[in-house]
């Protein structure tokens, strides 16, 4: 699915629901959900989403439909994995700081 997706800055909802099979109305209450989903609004108040907003949109779909995991299941699921990536770009960020020293 992820390599179908064309590249872009924004997409709005239409195009996002297309590209994921979700309906608006899927998207709006993940939203709430997840704050790790952070369309912006357009002049018009359209909701413009992101590559990464995007990128979590298919993971949590993943999350919910295939694993079958619960909206909490996936929220816990993408804090820990947050917070690895976050372990492990500080013990990559001393790393450098020890090469340049």
């Amino acid at each position: 699915m992820a390599q179908d997706v064309p590249d872009r800055v924004f997409y709005r909802i239409k195009e996002v629901c297309n590209l994921t099979g979700l309906k608006p109305h899927v998207l709006r209450y993940w939203e709430q959900e997840f704050k790790d989903i952070k369309p912006i609004k357009s002049p018009k108040g359209q909701r413009l989403y992101k590559r990464k907003d995007l990128d979590t949109i298919i993971i949590i779909k993943k999350l919910l439909y295939e694993k079958k995991y619960t909206i909490d299941g996936a929220k816990k699921f993408l804090s820990d994995k947050k917070r690895i990536i976050d372990e492990i770009r500080e013990d990559l960020m001393e790393i450098v700081r020890l090469l340049q020293d």
